[in-house]
């Protein structure tokens, strides 16, 4: 079935030589897997690999045979092509780190628009502002929301977080935050993109975003940690 989507380029890897498989999360379908043949060889090979950079959000033209298969590009180009993500350091690493994050957790294979308009909306908001250093922080946490386990924050007055259940509790148990680390989250939760950027230390951000790995290795069976995590620890040390 031919099929025309926008789609998010999750990752892409490398095929002997000159070929790649590429993993993009569809506005029409969901999660698919792609081969490129001669990526890597031609006059324009350098064109072909800049569409899939992590997270670029591009406009396609597929052959879906829907059979668990490798799909097919048939045209490809850029939906809207970023201003400063490529060439910003720190947006670049953010990048990297959420499409690694996004890897090991859309799951789904079936078509989810709401998550796909909000991570492009997301990741538009990245490419045109400036003060930035949250936006990974508040990202993962409101796509707990699609994935199915968002906090409960009925009781957030509570002191402590247990991380899997997903609620605030009165009692400090084994699987609960610390008092400092739950005043730490639930200020994370208040958070918006827009939001005052400087409201956090770079040391809580490092807590914030351990807790969320956690929390997500609470959730998500077989989750995997980034292998980009040190890369941004070292960026936004």
């Amino acid at each position: 079935m031919l099929v025309k989507t926008k789609a998010i380029v999750l990752s892409a890897i490398k095929y002997q030589e000159k070929s790649l498989i590429v993993k993009c999360f569809t506005q029409s379908d969901g999660l698919k897997s792609y081969f490129v043949q001669s990526a890597f060889s031609g006059k324009k090979s350098n064109q072909k690999i800049a569409y899939f950079q992590p997270l670029t959000i591009l406009e396609i033209e597929a052959n879906h045979k829907n059979k668990g298969t490798l799909e097919h590009f048939k045209e490809i180009k850029l939906a809207v092509p970023y201003h400063s993500i490529s060439t910003d350091i720190f947006k670049s690493t953010i990048v990297i780190f959420l499409s690694e994050m996004l890897h090991h957790s859309i799951r789904e294979e079936e078509k989810n628009e709401d998550l796909f308009s909000f991570l492009e909306t997301a990741l538009l908001w990245l490419d045109n502002h400036g003060e930035t250093a949250n936006f990974h922080l508040i990202l993962l946490l409101e796509i707990t929301k699609f994935l199915g386990f968002y906090p409960d924050t009925s009781d957030a007055d509570l002191k402590y977080f247990e991380m899997t259940e997903g609620l605030f509790s009165p009692l400090h148990g084994i699987s609960c935050l610390s008092e400092h680390e739950t005043f730490l989250f639930k200020k994370l939760i208040d958070l918006k993109f827009d939001s005052d950027q400087k409201v956090f230390a770079g040391i809580e951000r490092q807590i914030l975003l351990k807790i969320l790995l956690d929390y997500y290795a609470a959730h998500l069976d077989g989750f995997k940690k980034p292998k980009s995590l040190e890369v941004l620890k070292e960026v936004f040390s």
